[in-house]
């Protein structure tokens, strides 16, 4: 049975932040886990979803929207957190494009009781579908805590194609940090998988602007594999040096 192979995920993390150092960007990279599975039929096989807590936050700049009652909003407002009321809700009016526009402005959002039960009146199902239902916050709970725990939080979800990434760290962050966050990230991965470690094909990292660094396997990536993390990397390193999700 393959595991992940510690020295060589130390290797990869060094490798990346040297590279990293010797051209600057005017941005904090991100560090994305890449992981390619075999033996898996996303026609026929459970598409699996799951998420984990990760021990440090690896996107800071993580941005998330508030659906908030009246207390909510008055936290949010002092957090510098931004949230919308029931009234901007409204004004959606299910409007399919207009929802669809919101998903894609933040990366997760959070809602109190009184609105998270409004939701599927409000905007329908566009923020289900996205991904990106509402995670609920009660009163009883500490509004920054909460933000913290989303932001630290990372989904692995079987789409359409045997491979996908999420952001494990950022190049701000200590290596041990990163170490630790991939560790948790590969462990609750093979957990969701019909056959652990056997589903696994690669594990690879790479920050925004780097190269692919193989931590586990073969981690040879066919080229339309390979192709389509190069593209969902560029997007995101578009988005986040123009201010919008990524």
């Amino acid at each position: 049975m393959s595991k992940l192979q510690s020295e060589a995920l130390r290797e990869a993390i060094v490798q990346i932040v040297t590279d990293a150092k010797e051209k600057k960007r005017n941005f904090t990279e991100t560090v994305e886990l890449q992981i390619g599975l075999k033996n898996y039929d996303p026609q026929k096989d459970k598409r699996f979803s799951g998420s984990v807590k990760l021990p440090h936050i690896p996107r800071p700049k993580m941005k998330i929207c508030m659906l908030g009652d009246a207390q909510h909003v008055e936290e949010a407002e002092k957090l510098g957190l931004e949230y919308m009321d029931v009234e901007g809700l409204k004004k959606l009016n299910k409007n399919k494009k207009l929802v669809k526009k919101l998903a894609k402005k933040y990366h997760a959002f959070l809602a109190s009781e009184a609105v998270i039960k409004q939701i599927p009146r409000l905007l329908g199902p566009g923020l289900n579908k996205a991904g990106k239902f509402p995670t609920l916050v009660s009163h009883q709970e500490s509004l920054e805590s909460k933000v913290n725990e989303t932001k630290a939080t990372v989904k692995f979800q079987l789409k359409k194609v045997l491979c996908m990434g999420v952001a494990v760290g950022n190049l701000d962050m200590e290596e041990k940090q990163i170490f630790q966050n991939v560790q948790m990230s590969v462990n609750f991965l093979v957990s969701l998988l019909k056959k652990n470690w056997q589903n696994v094909r690669c594990l690879n990292l790479k920050s925004t602007m780097g190269k692919p660094q193989p931590v586990a396997l073969e981690c040879r990536l066919t080229s339309s594999v390979a192709q389509i993390f190069m593209i969902e990397i560029v997007d995101r390193a578009y988005l986040c040096d123009s201010g919008g999700v990524a």
